[in-house]
C-alpha cells in the first residue's frame, strides 16, 4: 500500500491530493447555491416587509387628521357630530398606535430572517460537508488503490490479492477486471520469456550439434580404420573409442533434433497405428507392455517424424525409470471426464509406469533442456517431447508418485 500511495504521490506532484479536490468541488456545489438563494430570499422578504412598514403614512394621516378635528372642534356642533368626530378620533389613534407596533415587529422580523438564513446557511454547510466527506472517500480511496494498481503492474509487481473493499459495487467489478488483465498481462510475459528461453536453447543446440558433428565423420572413418588393422591387445581400447563415438553421435541427433522445429507440409497420421509401433519396438521384454487404443479415432493432421520421436522419448524414459518385470500401460482415445470448457476434439496418449516415480522437488523441473538423473543423458528427451507437443499446439501433462511410478498424458488436437 505504501508503494501505491508513493507512486501515486510521483504522479500527482505537487498539486492538492485528489480526495481533497474532489472534497473541495462537492462543498461548493452544494453551499454555492444556498448562499444564492438565502442572499435572493431574504433580500426579497426585506423589500415585502418594507412595503407593509406604513407608519410614517399612518402618522402624517394621524396629524392631519388632528388638525381638521380641531378645526372642526371649534365650529358648533350637534351632540351626535360632536360624538362622530371623538370615535373618529379615537380610530386616528389607535390606527397610528397600530402602525407603530407593526413597524416595530417588522424591525425585529428582519433580524429573525437575517438569523435563520445564516442557521439555514450554516445547516447546509454543514450537511453538505458531511455528504461531500462521504463520498470524496467513497471515489478517493478506490480510486487511489486502482491507480496504485496500474503502477504494479507496470513495473510488474503482483497486485494485492485481498484488497478492503472500498467504495461502490462497480468498483469491485474494476478491481476484478484489473486482476484479470494482471494475471493475462503476468501469462504474457511468462510466455514471451519461455518463447525467448526455448529459442536460445535450441540456437545452442544447433551451434553445439554442428560443433560436434564436424570431428565425427573422421573420428568414426579413424575407429573403422583401427578395427581393421588394429592388433589384438588394443581391441578392447578401439571398441571403447567405437562406443563414445556412437554415444557422441546420439547426442549430437538428440541436440540437433532439440535445435530443430517441425517443418515441411503436415500430414494426416494415425496416432494409434504410431503409438502400437513405435512401443513395440521401444519397450523390452523385460517389461510387461499394456497396450489399450479405442478404435475409431479420428486422424490427427501433423508431422509423423517429430510425434515419432516425442513418443519414443517418452516410452524410453518410462522403460528407464521402470525395473524388470515392471509394466508400461500405453493408452490411446479421446478424453475422459473433461472440463466443459476444455477442447475434447483431440487424441489423448497416456502413457503409465510401475517405476520409481520422480520426487516433488524435481518433477517441475523434468521437461527443462539439459536437466536428467541418467549417466550418460543430455536431459533432452522430454525437452524435445515437450516442444513437439507444443508445435502441435498440444500439451503434455505429467503426474508422478514416489514408489508407485509416474504418468505422462499426451494431448494432440485433431487439427494441429
Amino acid at each position: 500500500m505504501n508503494e501505491m500511495r508513493k507512486l501515486t504521490v510521483g504522479k500527482t506532484g505537487s498539486r492538492a491530493p485528489f480526495r481533497t479536490r474532489l472534497f473541495a468541488m462537492l462543498l461548493l456545489f452544494a453551499v454555492i447555491p444556498t448562499v444564492t438563494v438565502t442572499l435572493l430570499w431574504t433580500g426579497v422578504a426585506a423589500r415585502t416587509l418594507s412595503l407593509f412598514s406604513a407608519r410614517s403614512a399612518w402618522e402624517r394621516i394621524a396629524e392631519s387628521g388632528e388638525q381638521t378635528v380641531r378645526i372642526v372642534g371649534t365650529a358648533p356642533l350637534t351632540p351626535e357630530q360632536a360624538s362622530a368626530l371623538s370615535r373618529h378620533q379615537a380610530e386616528l389613534r389607535e390606527s397610528v398606535q397600530l402602525a407603530r407596533r407593526f413597524d416595530f415587529v417588522t424591525g425585529r422580523s428582519m433580524r429573525l430572517v437575517l438569523i435563520g438564513a445564516l442557521l439555514v446557511v450554516a445547516l447546509v454547510a454543514l450537511g453538505a460537508s458531511r455528504v461531500a466527506g462521504h463520498l470524496s472517500r467513497q471515489l478517493s480511496r478506490p480510486l487511489d488503490e486502482l491507480v496504485g494498481w496500474t503502477g504494479l503492474i507496470r513495473l510488474g509487481r503482483p497486485i494485492p490479492a485481498h484488497a478492503q473493499r472500498r467504495g461502490a459495487p462497480e468498483f469491485e467489478v474494476l478491481r476484478t477486471g484489473m486482476r484479470t488483465m494482471a494475471a493475462e498481462l503476468e501469462s504474457g510475459r511468462q510466455q514471451a520469456l519461455e518463447a525467448e528461453r526455448a529459442e536460445a536453447f535450441r540456437e545452442s543446440a544447433r551451434r553445439f550439434a554442428h560443433e560436434l558433428k564436424n570431428p565425427l565423420t573422421p573420428i568414426r572413418f579413424a575407429v573403422d580404420r583401427l578395427r581393421r588393422s588394429a592388433p589384438e591387445e588394443l581391441r578392447d581400447t578401439v571398441e571403447v573409442l567405437a562406443e563414445e563415438a556412437a554415444r557422441l553421435e546420439t547426442m549430437a541427433k538428440s541436440f540437433a533434433q532439440f535445435g530443430r522445429l517441425p517443418d515441411g507440409p503436415a500430414a494426416e497420421i494415425d496416432v494409434a497405428e504410431l503409438v502400437t509401433r513405435v512401443a513395440r519396438h521401444t519397450v523390452p521384454e523385460r517389461l510387461t507392455l499394456e497396450l489399450r487404443c479405442q478404435p475409431g479415432l479420428p486422424l490427427v493432421t501433423g508431422y509423423h517424424e517429430p510425434l515419432v520421436r516425442a513418443v519414443t522419448n517418452v516410452l524410453l524414459n518410462a522403460v528407464d525409470a521402470t525395473p524388470t518385470g515392471g509394466t508400461i500401460a500405453v493408452t490411446v482415445g479421446t478424453p475422459e471426464n473433461s472440463p466443459p470448457d476444455a477442447d475434447t476434439n483431440q487424441v489423448v496418449i497416456a502413457v503409465r509406469d510401475s517405476g520409481c516415480g520422480i520426487a516433488p522437488d524435481a518433477l517441475e523441473h523434468i521437461f527443462d533442456p539439459y536437466v536428467t538423473t541418467k549417466p550418460g543423458g543430455t536431459g533432452l528427451g522430454l525437452a524435445i517431447a515437450l516442444q513437439t507437443l507444443q508445435a502441435h499446439r498440444g500439451t503434455i501433462e505429467v503426474q508422478s508418485n514416489v514408489g508407485r511410478g509416474t504418468t505422462m498424458t499426451l494431448r494432440l488436437p485433431v487439427t494441429a
